[in-house]
């Protein structure tokens, strides 16, 4: 197997794990809070990513690199980390909280237009948006209205949807910021920083807005593993390692599966069912997302915590 065979399925890996995060998150979620799970979610994808940090710390003070450097950037660093966490503290609470209301799928999907709002928020930063983007957009929204209809006479969009849709928007933030920080500093150590600042931030309003229940916590310790661990932690490094010598936008194309994934996710662990207007719904969504990402990233990779 040759090392481009192998990163590309080590980004499918990536995609997997973040899709079947959204199953974690809905049951863990629904026990212990939103905040209560989130915030414990992050600060462990923190920890997780140290030993990682002081791995490459010590190799990179082996080599005999500029010190001076790594000062001058420390600011740099430490004000996207702190950027980064805010907003990502912000997308993943209505995330989470959106799970409560609205079904995996359903999430995994709303979520994923994050790739088309991008494009959007590009237009007020003087950036050209080609036409075949616009055309995703329509086709998007006429997937949205097919997955939230859901065969009734009138429009199916709850409170749950509309937390997942916010959500994505501030997404679309954050991959912007990480798209401005990441050429400056080093990606790992700004999201180690994003996911304390985003933890501490959310335990402060699981304290304000509700109250641990260690024994509610204890029967979610799998999938709160799995959401801090593998999701935030070890999703994210499989992502550095394996956009190494993958196309931007073959990559980008590969860990968009993560929205198929979180739907097979839903269906098959949770039960979740799915009409006939959801999944032509999801279907026209995962092409649109698949469709505009090619000519958006060619040129970029990105990065989600």
């Amino acid at each position: 197997m040759n090392t481009k065979t192998r990163n590309s399925l080590l980004l499918f890996l990536t995609a997997t794990i973040w899709g079947l995060a959204f199953v974690a998150q809905s049951v863990g979620g629904r026990q212990t809070g939103p905040f209560t799970f989130n915030g414990i979610r992050t600060i462990l994808g923190g920890i997780v990513l140290i030993p990682y940090i002081m791995f490459n710390d010590r190799k990179y003070k082996n080599n005999g690199n500029n010190e001076d450097k790594d000062k001058a950037s420390l600011k740099t660093l430490i004000t996207g980390g702190i950027l980064c966490g805010i907003i990502l503290c912000i997308a993943g609470n209505f995330q989470q909280m959106g799970l409560i209301y609205t079904s995996v799928g359903k999430s995994g999907f709303l979520t994923s237009l994050y790739i088309l709002i991008v494009p959007v928020i590009g237009i007020f930063l003087k950036k050209k948006c080609p036409a075949k983007i616009w055309i995703c957009i329509l086709v998007a929204i006429a997937g949205l209205y097919e997955l939230c209809l859901a065969g009734s006479s009138s429009f199916s969009f709850n409170k749950g949807d509309l937390m997942v849709m916010v959500a994505a928007i501030f997404f679309s933030f954050h991959i912007l910021v990480i798209d401005y920080f990441t050429p400056k500093v080093d990606g790992v150590k700004m999201s180690c920083i994003q996911f304390f600042v985003c933890g501490i931030i959310t335990v402060i309003l699981m304290f304000v807005f509700e109250k641990p229940d260690p024994a509610a916590l204890a029967t979610v310790i799998v999938p709160l593993l799995y959401a801090g661990v593998l999701s935030c932690g070890v999703a994210y490094t499989l992502q550095i390692i394996g956009q190494r010598e993958v196309e931007p936008t073959v990559a980008c194309l590969i860990m968009s599966l993560e929205s198929v994934i979180s739907a097979i996710g839903g269906f098959l662990i949770l039960g979740q069912k799915m009409t006939v207007n959801e999944t032509f719904g999801c279907m026209l969504i995962f092409g649109a997302v698949v469709a505009a990402q090619i000519p958006s990233f060619s040129n970029n990779k990105t990065a989600r915590g």
